[in-house]
């Protein structure tokens, strides 16, 4: 962030009744983004924050949002307006929740909480504080204050969470599926496995209710349930469901993969290129959840891996598979090197599935096509 973009303002110039608050904590500000001209902060510690967190991506989409509308004569135009608004903003909401959710699954919770800050903002600011919509967010910040050490707010942003889906009896499954999940995290970091168990049972019912029951948007569910049983040394329930996890992971991962590679053929065929360039700056809703699996395919999938290696009788045939997954991750996530790694590390294997093999190699086909 240039020293450009670190400019003061003064509260007592501001209009008489006008009132700006810092991005992330709410208090009088007293410097603002020079590149926006419509985000205001305390101090520059919460200015730095919120920068690399994710004002940094967002600073110009948010100056649409913010600036005063002009007068429009036309009811037309001003529905069009309207319309055009409410779509950036639940874009935006998206967007910075995905973004939060890939710093949560990397460990760097501090970077979580300005995504999601803004993006609870943004679902008062459209449906007031008793919308379910807030739920999501309020489960971001809870599991970053838990990652920071601070058990007190992660508690008090739950039952923030826990109230709202109370007030909301058509709460979405997906919704009601990650409170327990997050309820229950709380409760593996005080050491309460019993009641965590029960949390997280709830979980894995309303993922398959609403995904099915081997789809890898339940497997978040079991890996901690595994985890649970690993500490407790009941290593063979803990084997069978990390089993499980890894199992609906190569099916997504094999899926996507697929997919990808045999359309990047076609395209080559027809003379197309390839568009997915994920330097470009966007707020394409699939791109960003993209990025937010892959971050916790890598964290469910390495973890299972080093309990994998570290095995007395490692199993060859599950570390293959594993192995295969974690190609598949940093194949999508463009990380090309790591999957030349780890096809090599698999095409040395004398009992190589011949698909598998035949897989392999047509994803380093494609690598080497761009």
């Amino acid at each position: 962030m240039s020293k450009k973009s670190n400019n003061i303002v003064y509260p007592l110039a501001f209009p008489k009744g006008t009132k700006y608050l810092c991005e992330l904590c709410q208090k009088p500000a007293n410097k603002i983004c020079e590149r926006c001209r419509v985000t205001y902060y305390c101090d520059t510690e919460h200015q730095q924050t919120d920068w690399f967190g994710i004002h940094e991506k967002i600073c110009q989409s948010l100056i649409p949002l913010r600036v005063p509308l002009p007068f429009l004569p036309s009811e037309e135009e001003r529905k069009k307006r309207d319309e055009d608004l409410k779509n950036k903003k639940l874009q935006l909401i998206e967007y910075t929740r995905s973004i939060a959710q890939r710093y949560l699954f990397e460990g760097d919770y501090q970077r979580a909480i300005p995504g999601a800050m803004t993006s609870l903002k943004l679902v008062i600011e459209m449906f007031g504080l008793k919308s379910v919509d807030l739920v999501p967010s309020y489960l971001i910040l809870g599991e970053a204050s838990q990652g920071l050490g601070n058990l007190s707010q992660a508690q008090e942003y739950l039952s923030q969470a826990e109230w709202t889906v109370i007030k909301s009896p058509d709460c979405p499954l997906p919704i009601l599926s990650k409170l327990y999940r997050n309820i229950a995290m709380l409760q593996i970091a005080k050491g309460d496995f019993d009641q965590a168990l029960r949390n997280l049972a709830n979980d894995v019912y309303y993922a398959s209710e609403e995904f099915g029951t081997e789809n890898y948007q339940v497997s978040g569910g079991y890996f901690l349930i595994a985890n649970i049983f690993f500490k407790q040394g009941k290593m063979d329930v803990a084997d069978s469901l990390y089993r499980q996890v890894v199992t609906m992971w190569h099916a997504h991962l094999r899926q996507v993969v697929n997919k990808k590679t045999e359309i990047s053929e076609l395209d080559t065929i027809l003379g197309k290129k390839d568009e997915d360039d994920r330097d470009t700056e966007t707020l394409d809703k699939f791109k960003v959840q993209e990025l937010a699996s892959e971050a916790e395919a890598k964290k469910v999938l390495y973890s299972i891996y080093e309990i994998r290696r570290n095995e007395t009788t490692p199993d060859n045939q599950e570390l293959t598979k594993i192995e295969h997954c974690l190609s598949m991750v940093h194949f999508l996530a463009k990380e090309y090197d790591k999957v030349q790694n780890y096809t090599d590390l698999l095409e040395s294997k004398k009992d190589l599935d011949e698909i598998l093999r035949s897989e392999l190699q047509r994803v380093i086909y494609f690598i080497r096509m761009k």
